[in-house]
């Protein structure tokens, strides 16, 4: 029977096939190390900042609670997300991040470079302040030059429309959308927010901006329907004080001009508006009743946050890794030489 096993791989002999072959690896690796760092060179440099909060449950949220972590220790994910009646689970929190619309909300953020040479808003910085590898500039140059691109004259005041983006405002969305990202940890519901950018300042100050405005988001979401009813009660509660305000004028009024009488059918008019009066009191006081308990169920409704970790400005920057991206490719070069060299003495 014809033994199909492959023999077992011997590094001595590999090592004696390639070994005279020395010197072409002296000049070949040094130089792919110091071509790829100078490469490598032409990339800007860029920062990281994080945020990480934790949003506290509220309402029936916290009442379930308890059944939420025990299903989620056994595994029962989706158990515990039914544990509550919320639509808006932490999952889709990187979803709402990477939205347009998030994103058109933070193009207004006005930001400050580190040096204080820039000062403007978030959509002007990304456009007229980030730096490029040259290649890109002599690419963006000839693009120009065979289709012009009309002049954007956004000035960052005021929220984008997403509705119909122009093909730069799309490409900076998408750079943004690049720069942020959104981790959620399924044990703990910790929400992990980092920010890339070129300049720390402007880094941090945008991890603060993603962190402020996604809780804003959630606060608007779970409060919602509370503020319609808050509102609704407060107009009823307006509407009804000015009605017993009214009867109580009316009230006055005749009494004061008809306190000498003693007819009988003064005394029925005294008793009609006193009831008038007494009947819009009691509306009043329902109505500013169910104010103070529509305020009370908005409180409940408002989530808080515990903010673990606030962005800093960061010192040192987060790549490129210009030296372990030179030593990889400097390996991957020594793989590929000796294969070749392999394949030339099989």
């Amino acid at each position: 029977m014809e033994d199909n096993k492959q023999a077992p791989i011997n590094i001595s002999d590999i090592v004696k096939k390639l070994w005279p072959h020395k010197k072409l690896y002296y000049k070949v690796l040094p130089a792919t190390l110091v071509l790829t760092y100078l490469f490598t060179l032409f990339f800007p440099r860029y920062y990281s900042s994080s945020v990480s909060l934790a949003p506290e449950p509220t309402g029936a949220a916290a009442m379930s609670g308890s059944l939420s972590s025990l299903a989620s220790s056994f595994g029962l994910g989706s158990l515990a997300k039914m544990g509550g009646s919320d639509a808006l689970n932490a999952d889709i929190y990187p979803d709402i991040i990477q939205s347009n619309d998030f994103i058109a909300e933070l193009m207004t953020v006005k930001v400050q470079s580190k040096e204080g040479d820039i000062k403007t808003n978030y959509y002007t910085y990304l456009r007229d302040h980030q730096k490029y590898p040259w290649w890109i500039y002599i690419k963006s140059a000839i693009v120009e030059l065979i289709k012009p691109t009309p002049k954007d004259n956004y000035s960052g005041n005021k929220t984008i429309s997403v509705f119909n983006l122009t093909k730069q405002q799309k490409d900076l969305f998408e750079s943004v959308q690049g720069n942020i990202k959104c981790t959620i940890d399924k044990k703990t519901d910790i929400i992990s927010i980092v920010v890339k950018d070129q300049d720390p300042l402007v880094c941090a100050t945008i991890a603060n901006a993603t962190c402020a405005k996604l809780q804003q988001f959630i606060i608007d979401y779970r409060t919602n329907k509370a503020k319609i009813d808050y509102k609704y009660y407060q107009k009823l509660t307006a509407d009804a004080k000015k009605d017993y305000e009214k009867a109580r004028q009316r009230y006055g009024t005749f009494s004061d001009a008809n306190s000498d009488l003693v007819l009988a059918s003064y005394q029925a008019k005294v008793e009609d508006l006193e009831n008038e009066m007494q009947l819009k009191f009691n509306i009043y006081t329902a109505m500013n009743t169910q104010l103070q308990a529509a305020t009370a169920k908005l409180q409940e409704a408002t989530p808080a946050f515990t903010v673990i970790q606030s962005a800093s400005v960061p010192i040192k920057p987060a790549g490129p890794k210009r030296m372990l991206i030179s030593i990889a490719v400097m390996m991957l070069s020594f793989f590929v030489l000796s294969g070749k060299l392999l394949m030339k003495k099989a």
